[in-house]
């Protein structure tokens, strides 16, 4: 069986608060884009992952797609899986893939083995494996607390518009990220953000982490201009980077040749449906 985990991006990110166990509860809208991983599975004599695509360093048994296997295998009679990943969404990017990996593997091998677990049920058991892994059970636009578990539903839709994702090569760590960031209480509530016209966005919707991250990393920050330069209606890091994305009414002819070599570019038309 194969299936397509999905990207995202953070419109608008706030750190709130410091909270006690050591994370710290955030504000965030997460949207889902056509920015796609591929995950095959199939029912063998020894679980394992192999991977293709994007290099993934590391123990390839501390993947958060075996994790979340392991995660069902402990409540349900599950067999030994062979699972391959082909990986289109870069790593250290903010974009979640990591996490939509893990979430697809929770869904479909509930679909597949009629486990009859409740989505509800699926995000408990995403959360015990990352703060934004819950949003992709049901993967769709949402306005996101806590440590990002914790979700309400947020009509966005986005689907007229052209969304195009910058990769730099820069890895950003995200507990450095969080280590120099301040705590402040946001100006604008997210949860407004469906009210506020998209023209209205690049002087209200800010994410916490650009003060740090463009200080470290000089060139996020003049992809962000670049993409404004280029006529984005909105341009924005997701997450704590160090992917920027900028949304177009139509994308510029050419848009290719305005940006530095060395960027991969991604053109996802959303939402996902």
């Amino acid at each position: 069986m194969i299936v397509f985990p999905n990207a995202k991006i953070n419109i608008g990110l706030n750190v709130v608060s410091k909270r006690n166990d050591g994370y710290h509860n955030i504000e965030t809208v997460f949207y889902p884009v056509k920015l796609f991983d591929a995950l095959e599975f199939v029912i063998s004599e020894k679980t394992e992952l192999s991977t293709t695509g994007i290099k993934i360093d590391g123990n390839t048994d501390d993947n958060l797609i075996l994790k979340a296997y392991r995660i069902l295998k402990k409540d349900f009679n599950l067999p030994e899986i062979k699972f391959h990943l082909h990986k289109i969404i870069p790593l250290g990017a903010g974009l979640g893939g990591g996490s939509s990996d893990a979430a697809f593997t929770l869904k479909t091998l509930n679909s597949f083995f009629n486990l009859g677990i409740s989505a509800e049920k699926l995000k408990y058991y995403a959360a015990l494996i990352g703060a934004d892994c819950p949003f992709f059970i049901e993967n769709k636009p949402a306005f996101a607390t806590g440590k990002g578990n914790e979700l309400v539903s947020i009509n966005i839709d986005l689907s007229q518009y052209e969304i195009v994702i910058l990769k730099p090569p820069a890895m950003v760590s995200t507990a450095e990220a969080y280590k120099n960031i301040s705590s402040v209480k946001p100006d604008f509530d997210l949860r407004n953000l469906c009210c506020l016209p998209i023209e209205n966005w690049k002087e209200t919707v800010v994410n916490d982490f650009e003060k740090y991250i463009f200080k470290a990393f000089p060139v996020i920050k003049e992809l962000k201009e670049k993409l404004y330069e280029t006529g984005a209606v909105y341009a924005s890091m997701s997450g704590s980077g160090s992917a920027v994305y900028g949304i177009f009414h139509h994308l510029p002819v050419n848009f290719e040749k305005f940006i530095p070599e060395g960027i991969l570019i991604y053109h996802s038309k959303s939402p996902i449906s």
